[in-house]
């Protein structure tokens, strides 16, 4: 029976309004698409963005370069404008100018490259229509599938509040409270979690998106990355070794690649299926912690990206560097994927309040094609986006003493038939373990082994309450991967502190050993 929490435990707004459902946006029916009247989602989120002044509140380490994208002309082998319109695709040899900024996610702007952490992939092409930004990760999935668990995932992830020391046993209390992370954990677990640069990582949009042709015909897609490099990932002993003697490595090993004159180049493919929900999958497409099988849809490849230029100065253009996964392309749009469609608000937003709102005229940021805007004023504005012969008397629209006027619609416009009750629910077909065991089965035996000694080495000074938790769900994942972490946290040695980064080793120790092993000095 569920103890009723006591009136001074229930968590509310700032209004004070109880919130009686804090893991599901309001969407209409449980797929989506969301709505904008998510008031406690959006007062949530809003916040959340605004919680580090100026640093990013993730991906705050980074590094970045600039380069081309180059199309193939065709998708696999069918002309790509059978499912896009979109006119970076169309045309095989094409080059679109990119500037791509990779990161880290949890952790702070001067933190060690070596530390286990997913890492960010968002490129920005500056196309003849405007921008697009492709934001996504290393790592093909996510921890969660629904936007309103974001900000509570990432202050799990965080510096503990208090002791401002990141804490696993915050990490594996939210993870293990939510079972549809524990196929993104057995991946960052694992040596995936530590690539060992930039140039040797895959990239992923992450988020379902979808493709329009010029019929008004819709198909769903998701974006990879394969680095022409190869890949390499590093054991959590080998990371560690690393860290001793360089903490800036994969952004040294970009910057002196390019400097060198080896351009590192990837291929990006996509995988498409038709639009809808697919009840012969065992998981919804829109599921953010699930893969699409590869067997069933095929990596069809569409184009290539080159990084050939470092930047000139690196707060200009990869600090200052601002992308959003609402900046789409015609020919490009949103699925109903709940993380997209919550992640769409925030980065944009996030952007207007950390760099300003008129980051848009910042030359990394501002597409290079002309602008026109009715929008005035705002911090650091230092220019108006007047058209040639434009009214200056005019900023809004319709007019008909020389403003701005409405674009043409290119193609057949896209109009989604949408139907269904506001609810706030979870979609139907969770599957929250079963592609965790298929991934960890495909691990190599060295990747097993270091899965599993990374997490008995964090899970170990937890709560048992949340070790427990963690077992079963590797239990229901794979017969073995549950045997291994039960009978390694049985062996495992249970003193030590939790409060470290994910997969020190010993870092416990570290404030004794600071003291013992000291120099004294007189002073001065």
């Amino acid at each position: 029976m569920t103890k009723e929490p006591q009136d001074n435990q229930i968590l509310t707004n700032r209004q004070g309004h109880p919130i009686t459902n804090n893991q599901n946006i309001r969407t209409v029916g449980n797929r989506g698409p969301g709505t904008l009247e998510n008031y406690d989602f959006i007062e949530k989120i809003s916040h959340f963005d605004r919680e580090r002044i100026p640093e990013r509140v993730v991906h705050a380490r980074g590094a970045g370069a600039h380069g081309y994208f180059e199309a193939y002309g065709a998708v696999g082998n069918e002309p790509v404008s059978k499912y896009t319109r979109a006119k970076l695709f169309q045309e095989k040899g094409k080059q679109t100018p990119v500037f791509v900024r990779f990161s880290s996610v949890i952790h702070g702007g001067h933190s060690p490259e070596t530390l286990r952490d997913p890492r960010g992939f968002a490129v920005k092409f500056y196309t003849e229509d405007g921008n697009w930004d492709l934001v996504g990760n290393n790592l093909k999935i996510f921890f969660i599938r629904d936007a309103m668990k974001f900000p509570d995932m990432i202050h799990a992830f965080k510096p503990d509040p208090l002791t401002n020391i990141q804490d696993g046993e915050r990490f594996f209390d939210f993870c293990a409270s939510s079972p549809e992370a524990f196929h993104m954990v057995t991946f960052v677990y694992s040596p995936w979690g530590i690539p060992a640069n930039y140039r040797m990582m895959q990239g992923s949009g992450v988020n379902t998106y979808k493709w329009v042709n010029s019929e008004g015909e819709a198909v769903l897609v998701k974006y990879h990355w394969e680095p022409k490099q190869g890949i390499k990932n590093l054991t959590q002993k080998e990371a560690s070794e690393l860290q001793a003697t360089n903490f800036n490595h994969a952004t040294q090993d970009l910057y002196q690649a390019i400097e060198r004159g080896e351009y590192p180049e990837w291929e990006l493919l996509v995988q498409i299926m038709s639009d809808g929900e697919h009840p012969e999958l065992d998981f919804d497409p829109l599921d953010d912690t699930k893969l699409w099988p590869e067997d069933k849809f095929p990596w069809l490849p569409v184009g290539k990206m080159v990084l050939n230029k470092n930047p000139e100065d690196y707060f200009t253009e990869v600090e200052q560097a601002a992308f959003g996964t609402g900046v789409l392309v015609d020919g490009l749009d949103f699925s109903d994927d709940k993380m997209l469609q919550g992640r769409t608000f925030s980065y944009s937003d996030t952007q207007r309040y950390r760099v300003g709102p008129n980051y848009l005229q910042l030359p990394i940021n501002a597409p290079k094609k002309q602008v026109a805007t009715n929008q005035r004023g705002g911090q650091m504005q230092y220019k108006v986006d007047l058209a040639p012969g434009q009214n200056p008397h005019i900023n809004y629209e319709p007019s008909i003493l020389g403003g701005l006027k409405e674009a043409v619609q290119p193609g057949k416009e896209y109009t989604p038939f949408i139907e269904g009750e506001l609810v706030r629910a979870s979609i139907d077909r969770k599957s929250n373990t079963k592609q965790a065991g298929e991934t960890y089965r495909k691990f190599e035996a060295w990747e097993k082994d270091d899965l599993i000694s990374n997490l008995v080495a964090d899970l170990a000074p937890c709560d048992e309450r949340i070790q427990k938790k963690m077992i079963a769900l590797a239990e229901e994942a794979d017969g073995e991967y549950g045997k291994r972490l039960r009978e390694g946290l049985e062996k495992a040695v249970k003193s030590g502190s939790s409060q470290k980064p994910l997969g020190n080793r010993g870092g416990d120790k570290a404030p004794q050993e600071a003291v013992q092993k000291g120099h004294e000095a007189e002073p001065y």
